[in-house]
């Protein structure tokens, strides 16, 4: 007795696979809208697929740390109190960074006590006042004083 080996081509899932759908889609409820609502009994393909929330992790942080460090990069980090702190970064945790310093001993600093860091190259020189050169004219007028 031989055997005769069916194989079915792509085509022919595919075709099985389109009128699986279609006869899904035909005996499916119409609801008053003119929309589709699928059998109480079982749940749509689009309901049980849920979206997946972002992540909540980009490693954007770490990306642009690790390429600070390996370009030993001068940085500029201004604290919370306004103060600013000017090194490399040697080294980086979750919770705080490691700041080497040229003249000035290492500081290990925390992430919650630094409000933004910024490339020292990029720092925009500080505007000091300076006093106009011209003479500024008083007035000579007498001052009243009420007692």
């Amino acid at each position: 007795m031989n055997r005769k080996l069916i194989r079915t081509t792509l085509a022919d899932v595919k075709a099985r696979r389109d009128a699986i759908n279609e006869r899904e889609r035909i005996n499916g409820q119409m609801h008053r809208g003119g929309s589709m609502q699928p059998r109480s009994g079982q749940p749509s393909a689009v309901q049980v697929r849920k979206r997946q929330p972002p992540p909540t992790e980009t490693h954007a942080e770490i990306y642009y740390y690790k390429k600070q460090i390996d370009a030993h990069t001068p940085m500029i980090l201004v604290l919370q109190d306004g103060e600013e702190i000017e090194g490399t970064i040697e080294w980086y945790d979750r919770g705080a960074l490691k700041i080497n310093r040229r003249a000035a001993p290492n500081l290990l600093v925390l992430k919650r006590n630094i409000k933004y860091i910024y490339k020292a190259e990029e720092r925009v020189p500080r505007m000091t006042r300076v006093e106009d050169k011209m003479t500024r004219v008083e007035d000579n007028s007498p001052q009243t004083t009420e007692a």
